[in-house]
Parts: C-alpha cells; structure tokens; sequence
C-alpha cells in the first residue's frame, strides 16, 4: 500500500506535468493569419519566414493549392470565411470572386503603379506577377526545332498521344489557357464552336489529364508525355533550378499573359494583418526576390526592368501578349469549362 508521501508526491508531479502542458500550448500567443494560395511551397515558405521576421507578432498560415480550388473554397466558407488574403490566381478567378462579393476592397500604398488591366476598378484586387503561358517540351526527346512553335502546332498528327495536360478544372492556368482559345475562337467567328473542335483535337492528342502541378513536372520529366501547355516561371524553374530536362517555346501568333493577384478575403478575422501581408508581399525588394529566387515577373511598372534577371528582360522583349476579353472570360468560363467536361473530356481518341 503506498504512503500518503508517496502518494502526494505523485499528485504533485502530475499537477505540474498539467501545468507545464498547459503553458507550453499557450505559449504562441501570435494572431494566425491563414492565406490561400496556389504559388507554391517554396515562395510561401519564404514569404511566410520573411514576414514573421518582420511582424513578430503573427503567425502566417498558408495553405497551397490550384488557384479555382481556391475560388470554391472561399465560395464555400463565405458565411463564415476561414482565410484571411488570396495570394495567386489568374485575374479572370479574381473577377469571378468580386462579382460574387467574396473580396474586401483595399487600396495598397503603390496602387498607382500597376496598369489599368492589372487591377481591379473598385480595388478588390491587383495584380502582383505577369505569367505568359507557353508550349513546353521535354529536350531530351524532342529539339528545339521540332518543338510545337504555336498553340495550333500542338495539333500536329506527330504529338498524338504525346501531349500532358494539368487538369483544367482545377487549374487556373490551363482553364487561362482553355478560356483564351475559346476566346480567340469567338472573336474569329462570332461563336464558341471553333473553340470547343479546338480543344476537342487537343483531347486527341492528349495523352493524360493529370491532377497536380507535381505529377505533370514528373511525368513530363520521365517521357510519360513531350509536350505540355504550362506557365512560362513554373517551366523556368524546372530548367533553372530543379534539373528537369524542359524548355519552352513562347508560341508565336501571340499567348496569354496572365495577371496573378492578390485580395483580402471578405469577412477576414484579422483585417490588419492581412493588409500588412499584402504590403510585404508587394514591396520593391519581395518582387526582386520572387524575380531572383523564384523567376516571377512583377507586375508593379515602377520597378526598373534593367535590374531584373536577364531571362525576364529577354522574355519581355520576345511575348506577343494574346489580347483577352476579361469580361467574356468571366461570363462565360464556367460554362466553356463545363461544356468540355461533359462532352470533350477523353471523348477523343482512337
């Protein structure tokens, strides 16, 4: 039988464990600030590091996924919002999200040093990065003179089967991509129609829709497929930084270049400290690391592009930019979306 010693000493060490626990759980007192964004852990992890740096007091929270996976989640939690800023999404997300109300206008301190298309007239978002989007290519199966030099080039009977795409529902990049071909179609013709044989040849040559960013790098990596429709950085990273055997083509009758942005979340928690992430995120020297480390192209006409990495100077001099009908994109994207997956989707091949 244990000592009332015994047995008191053992309520104390557990009184102590509890109390040790429970200063311990409540010892990070910072304000969680939650931010949505398809940009990648790499560039969230050292925005977040370089922020709480700076901002002591809060503890950045992000969570990475395709840029309409954002959208559908903000839609979803929009009575009762768990994200507090949108860091990444093609302008056409961004202007589906203000006509549904799910942004809080704000005004940053540079607002007018951005063009009129890299924003939002009532300020609900504005633009950070300019993403073209390209043709890209495995060199090691494929030269640079072979390569698809135009989107319509893809189409060529050689790269049947040859051909990954990222899927488009999920992705705002290739639903970019979709949405100015079918725009480009309309504005040809006065109708959809060509756009959507369009993209029906394309699911001819398609050999898989895959499901994330990571598995299209691997794939297009191991030969599972030559040619691909991606982001210019994205592909640039691949060849720069991760050794990826991959180089693109900058198509020549002209390619989408997407305005990447950033909002405060409708309804956010922590409204102060979602206005000091957008700061941070936006200054002269987060857009001279995001162009250095990351090889993102500011939107911010301010900066000066001679102290810009050499491939964004070139780039910029070589981009025939595709001129794109935001409000039709907006209007119309979910319907041109739905319309191919329900009947061009792996309906195609033979």
């Amino acid at each position: 039988m244990q000592s009332i010693r015994t047995v008191l000493r053992s309520l104390r060490q557990s009184v102590w464990l509890l109390l040790f626990t429970a200063v311990a759980c409540s010892s990070d007192k910072r304000t969680v600030l939650t931010v949505y964004s398809p940009h990648g852990k790499e560039l969230l992890e050292f925005m977040e590091l370089g922020f709480e740096r700076a901002n002591p007091g809060i503890d950045v929270q992000w969570v990475d996924m395709g840029s309409q996976e954002v959208l559908e989640r903000i839609r979803a939690e929009k009575t009762n919002p768990q994200a507090d800023v949108w860091f990444g999404a093609p302008a056409e997300a961004f202007d589906r999200a203000t006509r549904e109300q799910l942004l809080e206008p704000y005004t940053p301190t540079w607002a007018a040093s951005i063009d009129a298309e890299g924003k939002d007239a009532g300020n609900n978002w504005y633009g950070t990065y300019l993403t073209p989007e390209v043709i890209a290519y495995n060199t090691a199966a494929v030269s640079k003179e072979d390569a698809p030099k135009d989107w319509d080039d893809v189409l060529d009977p050689k790269w049947k089967g040859k051909v990954l795409i990222r899927d488009p529902i999920a992705s705002g990049t290739m639903r970019a991509i979709f949405g100015a071909i079918m725009a480009r179609a309309i504005a040809q013709t006065g109708n959809p129609e060509a756009g959507y044989e369009w993209l029906r040849k394309l699911d001819g040559q398609t050999r898989e829709y895959v499901l994330n960013p990571t598995i299209l790098y691997q794939k297009l990596g191991r030969q599972q497929g030559v040619i691909t429709l991606w982001d210019m950085p994205d592909i640039a990273t691949l060849k720069q930084r991760v050794g990826i055997p991959v180089d693109y083509i900058i198509p020549g009758s002209g390619t989408p270049m997407l305005v990447d942005g950033i909002a405060i979340v409708k309804g956010s928690k922590h409204p102060k400290e979602a206005r000091l992430y957008y700061e941070y995120v936006t200054t002269p020297l987060a857009f001279s690391d995001a162009a250095e480390k990351f090889l993102r192209i500011p939107a911010r006409t301010d900066l000066d592009v001679n102290k810009m990495p050499e491939w964004i100077r070139e780039a910029k001099a070589r981009i025939k930019p595709m001129p794109v009908d935001r409000q039709l994109m907006a209007q119309h994207l979910d319907e041109w979306m739905k319309y191919w997956d329900a009947n061009i989707r792996n309906r195609s091949r033979k």
